[in-house]
């Protein structure tokens, strides 16, 4: 459960003014000793940022050895220009790092359509490649410097014991709005001493986020800007990881991506409750998924929630236009393990008992059990209320 920093890495977020409270840190860099195995995977948007562009020229590799990120202007829809930025920012990082430009992965978050002010951003790596370090320190101060409208910084660690190497997998990651998948308004850097190849790292990587990241929803809109980053330098010493000690090394990472992923909703701007839905009885998982994807990105669902509001039919009728085809008749529903609706009929339940308890919980727990199979899925968003609305009327202007 240990989060800290893997061998060989180092890292540091400063204030580099691009936004303008100096309490505030606004660029992230992130070092690996040696050259890294880097995985990533991205946004499905077809409009995407210049960095999202970079970044996929440069993943899979066997050679990164640093990532640098900046919050506050996301150089997304910036043309020919942003592309140029992007590919500035990783020069001036590889040189801050004694790297080759190639070796350096880029992300970018903030407001669309602004491009980068490089000068700032130059300022800013040379100030973090000054205060690099492996403490605790360093690493939330990494992981503020990647946020936007959050209002905590997102860490997540574990460590593993695999045939006598102790192995660490780190996490960090930004994310309150403009989610929904596949991916969402987030990014994510996961760090781990243990030596993976390329594509084993991407295949791990790509497996865990489909159950974490592309689970998660606050308003269902598909970011410009998603990445999630996997860098293992293998500092831990060994041979590539296989067989056993890989797969235990894939569950550490798919504990570490599901523990980020959550904090992303439950940290979602104005949010007042996380709200979990369990699937289970689908025909397939892809139905599950669809099924409570739909659920999540329900406003009525969501206000329902906010008001502590035990409205079942929202819920229930939330599920019947998903484009799945399932028997009504065998719909069950609970919400926080009070059965509200079962076999397709409403039955009576304590509405006041069931209002308290969402009321007096941040988390709220809603399980849909239907009769076509097996499969099952869990997806996670929050509530939706008026402070959210109010937050993003205001953002931009």
């Amino acid at each position: 459960m240990s989060v800290c920093v893997p061998k060989g890495f180092r890292l540091a977020g400063v204030h580099c003014r691009i936004k303008g409270d100096p309490r505030k840190q606004d660029l992230t860099l992130v070092v690996s000793e040696t050259p890294a195995t880097a995985a990533g995977v991205y946004t499905q948007n077809l409009v995407y940022g210049a960095p999202v562009a970079l970044n996929r020229r440069r993943t899979p590799s066997n050679r990164i050895r640093a990532v640098v990120v900046n919050s506050g202007v996301a150089n997304a829809c910036t043309g020919e220009r942003g592309l140029r930025d992007a590919e500035q920012m990783a020069r001036l990082a590889a040189a801050a790092c004694a790297a080759e430009e190639d070796q350096v992965l880029v992300l970018s978050t903030g407001v669309i359509g602004a491009f980068l002010p490089l000068d700032k951003i130059q300022q800013g790596i040379t100030a973090a490649a000054g205060k690099l370090a492996a403490d605790e320190a360093a690493l939330v101060s990494a992981a503020r410097g990647m946020m936007t409208t959050d209002t905590v910084h997102k860490l997540a660690g574990r460590t593993l014991q695999l045939s006598g190497r102790q192995i660490q997998i780190t996490g960090l990651a930004k994310g309150a709005a403009m989610m929904g998948p596949n991916m969402a308004t987030m990014l994510a850097v996961i760090l781990t001493d243990a030596a993976l190849l390329p594509e084993v790292a991407q295949a791990a990587l790509a497996a865990a986020a489909d159950e974490s990241f592309n689970c998660i929803s606050v308003d269902g809109h598909m970011s410009t800007s998603d990445t999630a980053l996997l860098l293992a330098n293998g500092q831990a010493g060994g041979e590539p990881l296989c067989g056993d000690d890989l797969a235990g090394f894939r569950r550490g990472l798919g504990e570490v991506c599901e523990e980020l992923a959550r904090a992303i909703p439950a940290d979602g701007e104005g949010a007042t409750h996380l709200i979990s839905i369990k699937l289970s009885g689908c025909a397939s998982p892809q139905s599950a998924r669809q099924i409570a994807r739909t659920v999540a990105n329900s406003p009525l669902v969501k206000t329902a929630i906010a008001g502590a509001d035990p409205n079942w039919g929202r819920i229930v009728s939330a599920a019947g236009y998903a484009g799945v085809p399932f028997d009504p008749a065998g719909v069950t529903l609970r919400v926080n393990g009070f059965l509200l609706y079962e076999g397709g009929t409403p039955v009576g339940f304590d509405a006041r008992a069931v209002s308290e308890s969402i009321r007096s919980h941040r988390d709220t727990l809603v399980e849909l059990e239907l009769r076509e199979g097996e499969a099952d899925a869990r997806f996670w968003t929050s509530d939706l209320t008026a402070e959210y609305v109010r937050l993003n009327a205001d953002y931009h202007t």
